[in-house]
């Protein structure tokens, strides 16, 4: 199967069968020395740098609106390193995005803090999938998002509408899926509580909320994936 979806365009899903395979992944196998020898690099550059655990795809494949894939739990280190040699690397990466949807209809994302390795970056609270987020073996993304957006903004979105299904969107870069998850309060006021939150941490993942009200208000440092996800979302407002 190894990775077979259509590329740099929003893929309506229906069902996610991705699943956590516990043999190492052949990358982290195969480059064990230079995944030890560039992280010195990256801590030394960035001493807050956690050596966690995180995920890393093998398989990926986009099968009558479903996402069937297999993946491996890596340390970050690892995950650091194949960021630099991702072509031909028989590895990609998926992450999860919670589309926060305010009251008012304008979506409300995230600048990272400074000492994160997307620093300055903007987009909606994420981050990669965890073991943690797999039960009895297959990957659980709404979990994923709810806690990525809790851990990050301090919101909880576990009682909020969602979306009738995800998307997803597949680059070079990475496959990221959403979903819309619809909040009752307008977007001053979200922000109002990420940024209480933010201010009550010692060491904050994030910088702060960006409020995004129309297709053509892009924040500095917007990531390249949001450009069609926010597209996307104020062309299906209905």
């Amino acid at each position: 199967m190894s990775f077979d979806l259509p590329r740099n365009v929003i893929l309506p899903v229906d069902a996610i069968d991705v699943r956590l395979d516990p043999d190492p992944h052949p990358f982290a196998l195969n480059n064990a020395e230079a995944i030890a020898e560039n992280w010195q690099r990256e801590i030394a550059a960035n001493p807050a740098l956690f050596d966690g655990t995180v995920v890393l795809l093998s398989q990926l494949a986009y099968r009558y609106n479903r996402l069937v894939g297999r993946c491996h739990a890596v340390t970050y280190s690892t995950f650091m390193l194949w960021r630099k040699r991702r072509e031909n690397s028989g590895a990609e990466h998926a992450y999860a995005h919670a589309m926060l949807v305010a009251g008012d209809n304008a979506l409300v994302a995230i600048r990272m803090g400074p000492r994160t390795v997307n620093a300055g970056r903007v987009y909606f609270a994420a981050g990669s999938f965890e073991p943690l987020d797999f039960r009895d073996g297959l990957v659980d993304v709404d979990f994923n998002m709810i806690r990525e957006v809790r851990e990050e903004t301090g919101l909880d979105l576990s009682g909020a509408e969602r979306g009738k299904r995800w998307h997803a969107l597949s680059t070079n870069s990475g496959t990221v899926i959403f979903r819309r998850y619809q909040a009752t309060a307008p977007a001053d006021e979200l922000a109002r509580r990420i940024s209480a939150f933010v201010a009550t941490e010692t060491d904050p993942e994030i910088e702060g909320p960006v409020i995004i009200r129309h297709a053509v208000d892009l924040p500095e440092g917007l990531s390249p994936h949001m450009k069609p996800l926010i597209e996307w979302h104020f062309a299906n407002m209905d």
